[in-house]
Formats: structure tokens, C-alpha cells, sequence
């Protein structure tokens, strides 16, 4: 009778699983990536050059704040594009702490 339940149980989660929809694969359409990350970088850059060349005292205080906002997210971009590998204190601290526990 117990094996009996488990088998029907089983079959329902199996039953379950295969009739729940998968919502990933409906997602919008897949566009290629046409420009390279060191292409991305190199025109980010660029920009930050031409804002810094800018002749930004005759400009009005929104545009002066656009320009510090873009300059911003150009800069969070362009680290998100470099890449690299950020440690916590966290995470120091607990590699500290292995490294006296097992030396």
C-alpha cells in the first residue's frame, strides 16, 4: 500500500513537472552582439575624453548634471566591461581566518 503511494506520488510530481510551463523560452527576440567589449571600451573612453574637453561653464546647471550622470554610468559600464574580480572584507576576513586555522 506505502509502495503504491509513493509510486502514484512520484508519478504526479513527474506529471507536475512536465506540465508547468517554462517561461524562459518565450523570452523577446535574441539580438546578436555586433560590437566587441574592447570596441565598447574604446568608444566609452572616447566620450569621457570629449566630456572632459567640453567647455562646461557655459552650460546651465541641468546639462552640467546630465553630463555628471553620464559620466557615471559610463564609468560603471566600462567596469562592468573590464571585468575583474572584487573581494569582500567578507570574504578577506574568512580567508584570513582559514589561513590561521589550517597553518
Amino acid at each position: 500500500m506505502k509502495i503504491n503511494m509513493k509510486i502514484k506520488a512520484l508519478m504526479f510530481m513527474a506529471l507536475v513537472a512536465f506540465v508547468t510551463p517554462s517561461f524562459s523560452a518565450v523570452s523577446g527576440p535574441v539580438v546578436p552582439v555586433t560590437e566587441t567589449p574592447e570596441a565598447a571600451v574604446s568608444r566609452l573612453s572616447q566620450r569621457l575624453e570629449e566630456i572632459k574637453e567640453m567647455d562646461r561653464s557655459t552650460l546651465s546647471r541641468a546639462e552640467r548634471k546630465a553630463l555628471r550622470v553620464e559620466v557615471r554610468s559610463i564609468k560603471k559600464e566600462m567596469a562592468a566591461l573590464s571585468g575583474g574580480v572584487y573581494i569582500s572584507v567578507g570574504a578577506i576576513l574568512l580567508i584570513a581566518l582559514l589561513l590561521i586555522l589550517l597553518l
